[in-house]
């Protein structure tokens, strides 16, 4: 069960695929856009209500025109779902819980509506999971984790929904388990009725969650370690395994008109900001193209749920393309600091400018040796929020050198490869039916070292 944008959903459709390949029964159930990616993946489908581009969650939580792997906090609806922008003010974070309430409010529903009984496994993502509990616990079928980031409280690194900068190793942890509170909040009255519902006793949703900690409920992470590292005070039980890429089918392929524009010319500079952005498309559109303009490149401009559009002859505006497909022609990558476009360029050694917008932390996470990793200097802004150096606030001098930059280094052959290449997937063993989904994000591949409580054989990723 996945819940969120196409960047929360779609890597569950490579993870599904292998699953399906080693001879278990997968449905995926999530959002009625996603049914198609399902369906090329071979997975039975399940539609879960609240699409979150509208009708339940904020308009700019989505990725139909961009991200295959935003990358959500727990309990957020979608990517950006609670923490996009507009939230500062007390009166914004307000209004952002009660939206995230009646979404998964509306969620909940749909989760009891999609459960069947016999399922074998009940896989949860991220956003899924803190309803999921519920709905296990009445098919009485065991259930795991599969998480897209790191949500659990650690020194190492503050929380991944609204931490910006290290508190310190108390202060993180301490962060952590008050954002979980927060989680705990936005679901208490969807957990209440869902019980209600499902004919399970009262239970406050944090002694759910409670209860599952006691028990080491096990969750694997789809990230790599290469960006993120385990932290080191995680307890047993939460693994990262590395990434889970979206299903490509074997036949897919470019648009006709996007590959005759690649072939047209140099590599040009992909922009797009995936699921954020959403009511600013207009500014985002302009920025862009005055950005590719200033650099001198050619651009590749991605909609996404903000709707961005540029036109030109040295520039293409493009809806729904897989990443996997289009950035190893790509000379660098201009994004939302998503995690999954993130990893998809790491994964083919193009060059990042990742900018740090509402809900993205700056940092990360730790990198050894006392290096920060995954340092996102925000191009539109600078570092500190402020004009970028030598640039005024709309970033016309920061983000044009942001982009030459990178394309100079792609030509000059400095790119290097970062995260490897194609995931390394185990094999699962045994046959069973699978229900649900994950969200993806990160680096590089790798599996599991065991069989997920009730299930049988490796876990495999994909």
């Amino acid at each position: 069960m996945a819940a969120g944008s196409r960047g929360d959903v779609v890597p569950y459709t490579g993870v599904g695929a292998r699953l399906r390949a080693a001879g278990h029964e997968v449905t995926l159930a999530t959002h009625e856009p996603y049914a198609r990616a399902a369906a090329d993946a071979g997975l039975a489908f399940r539609p879960l209500p609240a699409d979150p581009r509208g009708g339940g969650a904020r308009e700019d939580t989505g990725g139909t025109g961009g991200s295959e792997g935003t990358g959500g906090g727990e309990g957020t609806s979608g990517s950006e779902g609670a923490r996009g922008g507009g939230g500062s003010a007390p009166g914004g974070r307000r209004a952002l819980l009660r939206t995230a309430s009646a979404f998964v409010g509306r969620l909940g529903q749909g989760m009891a509506d999609a459960a069947q009984p016999g399922t074998d496994l009940l896989l949860l993502s991220t956003t899924t999971a803190p309803l999921g509990w519920h709905v296990a616990e009445a098919l009485e079928a065991p259930s795991l984790g599969l998480y897209l980031q790191p949500t659990a409280p650690t020194g190492d690194f503050p929380p991944v929904v609204g931490g910006t900068r290290s508190l310190g190793r108390w202060g993180n942890r301490a962060a952590g388990r008050l954002a979980l509170r927060v989680v705990d909040r936005v679901h208490a009255d969807a957990a209440r009725d869902l019980r209600r519902r499902l004919g399970l006793p009262a239970a406050e949703a944090r002694a759910v969650r409670g209860a599952r900690e006691t028990a080491r409920w096990p969750v694997l992470h789809g990230f790599s370690q290469a960006l993120v590292p385990r932290p080191r005070d995680w307890r047993t039980g939460l693994e990262v395994t590395g990434n889970w890429w979206p299903h490509l089918p074997a036949d897919a392929a470019l648009p006709a008109e996007l590959a005759d524009f690649l072939a047209a010319g140099p590599p040009p500079v992909f922009i797009g900001f995936g699921s954020m952005g959403g009511g600013a498309g207009e500014r985002l559109s302009e920025l862009a193209a005055r950005a590719l303009r200033d650099a001198g490149v050619r651009g590749v401009v991605q909609a996404g749920w903000a709707g961005l559009a540029a036109h030109g002859d040295d520039v293409l505006t493009v809806g729904e393309v897989p990443h996997a497909l289009l950035f190893p022609h790509v000379a660098a990558v201009v994004q939302h600091a998503g995690a999954g476009t993130a990893a998809a360029a790491a994964r083919v050694g193009v060059p990042m400018v990742p900018g740090a917008g509402p809900g993205r932390p700056a940092v990360l996470g730790p990198a050894p040796g006392g290096q920060r990793r995954g340092h996102a200097r925000d191009p539109v802004r600078g570092a500190d929020g402020g004009a970028p150096h030598g640039g005024d606030h709309h970033g016309r001098t920061g983000t044009g050198a942001a982009l030459r930059r990178g394309a100079a280094r792609t030509r000059d052959g400095h790119g290097g490869r970062c995260g490897g290449g194609a995931p390394r997937g185990g094999r699962a063993r045994g046959g069973g039916r699978v229900a649900g989904g994950a969200r993806g994000g990160g680096g590089a591949g790798g599996r599991s070292g065991g069989p997920p409580a009730g299930g049988r054989g490796r876990f495999p990723t994909a």
